[in-house]
């Protein structure tokens, strides 16, 4: 107000939020992403029923899938959501231990503001809490050998258990393990995977026990003529990027013809223009085609007659794919076509119930594909992300070297040894350490609970356990017993658990510190409710 009027400083269409108001919006937000996933977590964790406007429906209990197809407005609870994206960007697995570690977070944090503690001495514990907690973690890790494949095969066990897969998870997972061990290069002392090089195609079938481990490509298409054969083995393949066929000139051109003989001469000469672009291809010696362009009809006879296996309207993408599995190069035009730029696999078929190509047994491939069978779209969906999952997992493993075990125990150690360290540093720090400690209560906690179990005996009881000096004392979620997690082979990569820790806390840190909110609302049309009158 100044001399009795009113400053207008934001306009109408902005809505703000400040002090309380403002904190206790995000802590909500945050603990309602948390309670949309929370049941999700852990082996027997429940699905959810994911409906858009479109009408399509998913089925899942991955956090990450989740998160993506719910819609939200509040702009904290996109904050959280971006915690979610970055876990699986960053790592493929730990979404859903991240999400509800943020609410948590945010819950302890409620607590102290009630307590009058302000909101940069709970950052700032936070903060202090997450530094220690890797710390600890770090000292938890294990080591693996990229060669150690039982270890490996766990890893990835651990991360697929709970999902609709169950019944072919041992096979899934020696497959998805071979996958990557095949793609991997080392390079200066260190491991490194190219995520893109293990290619996951999914194709309607009988039962998901058909799944295939193919070294090399799969190709969503059938040879172009039916006189070409249906098998090829040691199998000579091109790759050629620009059509097989007469094209259009750049420029608007005509011929006068006139006569009789003109119209056979123009033919013919056409003809042999189409059959020479197929006698490029066969002087190489190559028995296999595949094309990213049209293949004219001329052009697929002469082809078919020398006995060459053709594809055409290969997609790019599978193109470049084929170029690294089989070691061959994409030539732009079929004349400049050699042997040298040939690749080379064992057998190149046709399937005789779908329409794929496999091109198998390459050398050395450089690339490498997982078909997928399911007897609905939906459990072929559920069985790519597990395959993504566990594909993830195995490569964090395989880069790093590191894993923890899992079952909640990681979570109770840092739970104890942040509360002996909370207690080191004293202050009004101190609660909001011992607050962040309590957070990891929510992990162990929520597996009891979606188990079936009594949450409190548990947790009480791995308390016990770790404060005996069993570090690896977690939650079987079948028996309920606690066991050592180490024996049980529930491993999980060290890179999830630290980045979930990590980019958790600093959410939760950030969000704490904002005590004003403005949001700017879309404006309404002229004469509609609540718009402003001329």
């Amino acid at each position: 107000m100044l001399a009795g009027q009113p400053i207008i400083i934001l306009k109408a269409n902005v809505e703000r939020n400040y002090g309380k108001e403002a904190q206790r919006s995000n802590i909500t937000a945050a603990k309602a992403i948390a309670g949309a996933v929370r049941t999700t977590l852990g082996p027997r964790g429940m699905d959810k029923m994911l409906v858009g406007s479109t009408g399509d429906i998913v089925i899942t209990n991955d956090g990450a899938t989740i998160l993506q197809e719910i819609s939200v407005q509040h702009p904290g609870a996109k904050m959280v959501i971006e915690v979610a994206k970055t876990q699986d960007n960053e790592v493929g697995d730990g979404t859903t231990t991240a999400v509800v570690l943020v609410g948590a977070l945010m819950e302890q944090a409620e607590n102290l503001l009630e307590w009058g503690i302000h909101p940069t001495v709970i950052s700032a514990g936070y903060r202090l809490g997450m530094e220690k907690s890797l710390e600890i973690v770090d000292g938890l890790a294990l080591k693996v050998e990229s060669t150690d494949k039982k270890t490996l095969g766990k890893i990835c066990d651990t991360a697929i258990t709970g999902k609709s897969v169950e019944a072919v998870k041992s096979k899934l997972c020696g497959i998805i393990v071979n996958a990557v061990s095949a793609v991997a290069e080392k390079v200066g002392g260190k491991i490194t995977i190219d995520e893109d090089d293990v290619m996951v195609k999914k194709k309607r079938g009988h039962a998901m026990d058909d799944i295939e481990l193919i070294h090399g490509v799969v190709i969503d298409k059938k040879r172009v003529h039916e006189g070409m054969p249906r098998k090829v083995t040691k199998a000579k393949i091109a790759l050629i990027g620009t059509p097989l066929e007469i094209t259009k000139t750049q420029v608007k051109a005509k011929i006068k013809i006139s006569t009789a003989e003109q119209v056979a001469a123009f033919n013919e000469q056409e003809s042999e223009a189409l059959k020479k672009l197929a006698d490029y291809v066969i002087g190489t010696g190559a028995n296999v085609l595949l094309c990213q362009k049209g293949i004219a009809d001329p052009v697929q006879f002469h082809l078919a007659k020398a006995g060459v296996l053709a594809v055409e309207d290969v997609p790019e993408k599978d193109m470049q794919y084929a170029a690294k599995a089989v070691s061959a190069n994409i030539v732009q035009k079929a004349e400049n076509l050699a042997a040298k730029d040939l690749g080379g696999a064992e057998t190149v078929e046709e399937d005789n119930d779908i329409d794929i190509v496999r091109i198998g047994g390459c050398k050395n491939p450089k690339a490498i594909t997982i078909l997928l069978r399911g007897s609905t779209d939906y459990l072929l969906d559920e069985l790519e992300r597990a395959v993504n999952d566990g594909k993830r997992v195995v490569m964090d493993a395989m880069e790093d070297g590191t894993f923890v075990v899992g079952g909640g125990a990681v979570e109770t150690e840092l739970l104890m040894k942040i509360k002996d360290y909370a207690a080191s540093v004293g202050g009004r720090i101190q609660l909001a350490l011992e607050a962040y400690a309590a957070a990891f209560e929510t992990i162990p906690r929520t597996l009891a609970e979606n188990s079936g179990y009594n949450p409190i005996d548990k947790l009480v009881d791995l308390k016990n356990a770790h404060a005996k000096g069993e570090k690896n004392a977690g939650l079987n979620v079948y028996t309920g017993d606690i066991i050592d997690m180490y024996a049980e082979g529930v491993f999980e990569p060290l890179r999830s658990k630290r980045q979930s820790i990590q980019s958790a806390s600093e959410t939760a840190a950030m969000l704490i510190r904002v005590d004003d909110m403005m949001i700017t609302q879309q404006n309404k049309p002229a004469g509609m409710p609540g718009a402003p009158m001329g």
